[in-house]
């Protein structure tokens, strides 16, 4: 049986796992593992004290029998997002790319030339304002850039890619534009519209609005280019 764990119990998803449990399950055959749970790294703050153990799923059954179950989320109705607001389709990442496909302007556009930002570099920053207003720290990889314009277009992954390989910080930035492909909608895509979407592997499940400025149909799906971005 493996040995118990005692991991903070509050699924932040940094260590690359989505939740406690599931990286409880990889330290069972990996311990080095621990080194990257932020909340109990030596300089960090303690995690809270109500942290609680953790256990890969197989031994869990037996240790935590008497433990209260845990609350049910109320599921989410289809073409809702996750605060039951609706929109009108899923927007997928092209296959050949490792996330959602994302055309970026720092609020300072001299730091794509300052920084020397170039194809494949791993960037940090967060979308402000009325380009989107997320309240996540997005993480990605360069795809292409426009020393001249600064503009950047680069692929959102995750915060692992960040924390293995180091990373640039561009700071604010302004979303402009969005690339992916549509599967299935709700209702017919039309050049020139506003749509209410929701990107697929958004860590909020929020629905975002974009307006529709070119279409390609393939035999997979529809591919669009949203920009007018903003969430809600």
């Amino acid at each position: 049986m493996p040995n118990q764990v005692n991991l903070p119990g509050i699924d932040c998803g940094l260590c690359g796992s989505r939740t406690c449990a599931e990286f409880a399950q990889r330290l069972a055959t990996d311990p080095e593992l621990i080194k990257r749970c932020i909340p109990l790294s030596t300089d960090s703050t303690p995690p809270p004290k109500a942290s609680v153990p953790v256990q890969a799923p197989a031994a869990c059954e037996a240790a935590c029998a008497g433990c209260a179950p845990a609350p049910r989320q109320k599921k989410t109705p289809e073409w809702h997002d996750s605060l039951g607001r609706e929109f009108d389709f899923i927007l997928e990442h092209f296959p050949e790319d490792p996330g959602p496909r994302e055309i970026i302007l720092p609020h300072n556009p001299m730091l794509t030339r300052e920084m020397d930002v170039k194809r494949g570099d791993v960037l940090i920053g967060r979308p402000l304002g009325m380009s989107c207003g997320c309240p996540i720290t997005h993480c990605g990889v360069v795809s292409d850039v426009d020393p001249r314009t600064g503009v950047i277009t680069w692929c959102v992954t995750g915060p692992l890619g960040p924390r293995e390989k180091g990373f640039k910080d561009i700071g604010y930035y302004i979303a402009e534009a969005y690339e992916g492909m549509i599967p299935r909608a709700r209702c017919d895509i039309k050049i020139g519209m506003r749509y209410f979407f929701q990107p697929r592997m958004c860590m909020l499940q929020w629905r975002h609005s974009g307006l529709v400025n070119y279409v390609n149909r393939t035999p997979v799906g529809m591919q669009v280019r949203l920009e007018g971005l903003w969430i809600g």
